[in-house]
């Protein structure tokens, strides 16, 4: 999923807390139309709006409802969202980034899943198993299915790796560091990794993701947060060596606020790995990298897992698509069978540079090309998803920042220990406990 906002994922908290949920004595949408609120996947708001009508006209030609359209930037899909849950004003379908499933389930202002939803959308088994663990909170009925997929991936360019002799991309953290150190040259301005060390996302995602493989959790089976765990603070310091201890992060890293500067590193030779999401390859088209230029593999795995460690290099990223109660379910659930089917995911997927997240379009020859593949079996085979707990913005907040301060103070020359780690994550948690 993409950028949330802190005070709309409060106000769901408080509505999960309160038992608030959307009513309404109607839709404003008749038995043949509906509203349907899509986020933006495209370049631009227009631009998904040129992606989507031709596919919503063909839903109207196919089944006779009518689709009004309203593409929501992701700065405020969220508010939007959760002004609806509580007025009972939105729309029949919506969007949402997966990782807020948990929290707009707490409102109770969207339809359930059960198996006769499922039903009408296809079934659970037509979904992959690792896009569907990210609809909600364990054990409880999802008010959501998955509709895009993402996943991490490493990025590395082939030319520096021949020229420093290695021949293949690291799998483990061990020989991703060494392979990282080959391609370090600071006098000729030359890094082996670059880092988005200042966006509170990407750096909660890396602490999440490390934090799996070496066998933590950031909230345990009750819900209650364990942000400064031995495993978490070892994994946390791993991604911070690399700007610290083992000097192969360009030190860069620590101003960038998004993914796409740490593209413009890699496009530009100063860096020979990124660790990125799928729809990075568009970003890297328009640094003027051609893809014959770079490969993709799976982001480093710790080997040996340490006890209680999971194969795990990526979350379950991605979007999902829900149903507002009370309003026209049936034709929404028609409508979300459409946007899931086989078809569609192969047309949409292709289109946005996502990941189909159904099993009849995964295997697609269109998603079989040798980048597009690693992303599509990290996201089947080797991914996690995200807490999925009522305050999980507010753990990316709060863990983020706290990486974002300590990766700012490596960059500067200090040099962190497990007590520095253990106090900043020990603070997260306080934060979280207070907002």
């Amino acid at each position: 999923m993409r950028k949330k906002t802190l005070t709309a994922m409060l106000s769901v908290a408080l509505l999960a807390t309160t038992g608030l949920s959307a009513c309404s004595s109607g839709s404003g949408s008749d038995a043949n139309t509906i509203t349907y609120w899509a986020s933006n996947q495209g370049t631009s708001l227009q631009n998904d709006k040129d992606v989507l009508t031709p596919q919503l006209a063909l839903f109207t030609k196919q089944t006779g409802i009518k689709v009004n359209l309203e593409v929501i930037s992701w700065d405020h899909l969220l508010d939007r969202i959760t002004t609806a849950t509580t007025s009972g004003d939105g729309p029949d379908v919506t969007n949402i980034g997966n990782t807020w499933s948990a929290s707009l389930q707490a409102t109770g202002a969207f339809v359930d899943f059960d198996n006769t939803a499922l039903g009408k959308v296809g079934g659970k088994d037509k979904f992959l198993a690792t896009s569907l663990s990210s609809t909600g909170a364990p054990g409880k009925t999802p008010e959501s299915v998955p509709l895009y997929g993402l996943s991490y991936g490493l990025f590395y360019n082939k030319k520096d790796f021949a020229a420093a002799g290695i021949t293949a991309p690291p799998t483990n953290w061990t020989d991703f560091v060494a392979d990282a150190k080959k391609l370090t040259n600071p006098a000729a301005k030359k890094y082996g990794v670059s880092l988005a060390g200042a966006s509170y996302t990407e750096n909660a995602h890396f602490a999440f993701i490390f934090g799996k493989q070496q066998g933590g959790n950031y909230f345990d089976n009750s819900g209650k947060a364990t942000f400064a765990s031995p495993q978490n603070v070892k994994a946390v310091k791993q991604y911070l060596d690399l700007l610290g201890a083992d000097k192969i992060a360009i030190p860069s890293s620590a101003e960038h606020g998004a993914t796409q500067d740490a593209v413009a590193d890699f496009t530009g030779g100063r860096a020979s790995m990124i660790m990125a999401q799928t729809n990075t390859t568009a970003s890297i088209a328009k640094g003027g990298m051609p893809t014959s230029d770079y490969g993709v593999a799976p982001m480093p795995i710790e080997s040996p897992l340490p006890a209680g460690g999971e194969r795990v290099n990526s979350h379950v990223a991605g979007i999902n698509i829900a149903a507002f109660k009370d309003k026209n379910t049936e034709a929404a659930l028609k409508f979300i069978n459409f946007m899931t089917s086989t078809t569609e995911q192969i047309s949409l997927n292709k289109t946005y540079g996502s990941l189909p997240v159904v099993k009849g379009a995964a295997s697609d020859a269109a998603f079989q090309g040798a980048t597009t593949k690693t992303f599509v079996d990290v996201l089947s085979t080797t991914s996690a998803p995200m807490p999925m707990v009522t305050n999980e913005s507010q753990f990316e907040t709060t863990v983020g920042a706290a990486l974002k301060e300590l990766i700012a103070q490596s960059a500067t020359g200090k040099v962190l220990t497990d007590t520095d780690v253990k106090n900043a994550l020990t603070s997260a948690q306080q934060k979280l406990a207070t907002s």
